[in-house]
């Protein structure tokens, strides 16, 4: 299915990702990294109950046990969907840049009364492809040319259609922007607690008890680690699909500029 722009759509299917992501990493939290994770830390304390020597294992398991790294987790999963839907809008949009839209062959003049003809097959688009950039700049040019019989308007109107565009892409990245902001948050919000548990437990490793000690400052330092891995890879996809953005209006500008603008006449 294509998503066109509609707030309400994009609001459920963040909705739904969001529940999606929640249920899939609790789950697998659940099941499987938090009781590996226990088996590790219960051997360790065993073998230090025994008096024998060990080394601390350094599990991905434990690194990622806690519930400050399940909720990055889930926060990159929703952003993954929330960029895939976006990036697969932009494919579409991007396919008609292929496309004739207007079938205006190589030397052929277009007089402003020839603007129904030319937008005739752009009304017939189907209704979703009508809501991507290229055919709506197409016809708020052809139209504004039809009513002031002007090209240097109908210039400025594909201009100003691609920046109201480049605006509006730029607004919708704004959660993510928001999210790839919380992720760290979260990440420092668990170092201050594993330091706080940790402090709460020295005179546990004054005693020679220093497990509890080893996995709270575990619980800061990891938290975030994760936090911060998770985003620079989400800021990596969100400056592509903000560069996949701008080269979408670049290139629809210049698509009109050559197969309309350039074909523009006035008698």
């Amino acid at each position: 299915m294509i998503v066109k722009h509609n707030p309400v759509s994009e609001f459920l299917y963040q909705l739904f990702a969001l529940i999606l992501a929640m249920i899939l990493v609790h789950t697998i939290y659940v099941t499987l990294v938090r009781p590996q994770a226990e088996a590790i830390l219960d051997r360790q304390r065993a073998l230090q109950a025994a008096g024998e020597a060990y080394e601390v294992e350094r599990s991905i398991y434990v690194v990622v046990k806690d519930y400050e790294q399940e909720a990055c987790f889930i926060l990159g999963l929703w952003v993954l969907a929330i960029i895939g839907m976006k990036g697969r809008t932009l494919l579409h949009e991007r396919r008609l840049l292929g496309r004739s839209l207007l079938d205006v062959r190589p030397g052929t003049s277009i007089l402003p009364e020839d603007v129904r003809q030319y937008s005739r097959p752009l009304q017939l688009l189907p209704a979703e492809e009508r809501e991507y950039l290229l055919p709506r700049t197409l016809l708020t040019a052809l139209q504004r040319f039809g009513s002031t019989r002007n090209i240097q308007d109908v210039s400025t109107a594909v201009k100003e259609v691609c920046e109201t565009e480049s605006e509006r892409l730029y607004s919708e990245l704004s959660l993510v922007r928001y999210i790839i902001w919380a992720i760290p948050a979260i990440g420092f919000i668990g170092t201050v607690r594993g330091i706080g548990e940790a402090l709460g437990q020295a005179h546990k490793a004054v005693e020679g008890d220093i497990v509890g000690v080893t996995v709270s400052l575990g619980v800061a330092f990891n938290s975030t680690f994760i936090a911060l891995l998770i985003s620079i890879f989400i800021m990596f996809l969100m400056h592509q699909i903000t560069l996949f953005q701008e080269r979408l209006v670049l290139d629809t500008q210049h698509y009109c500029d050559v197969n309309l603008i350039r074909n523009l006449q006035v008698r």
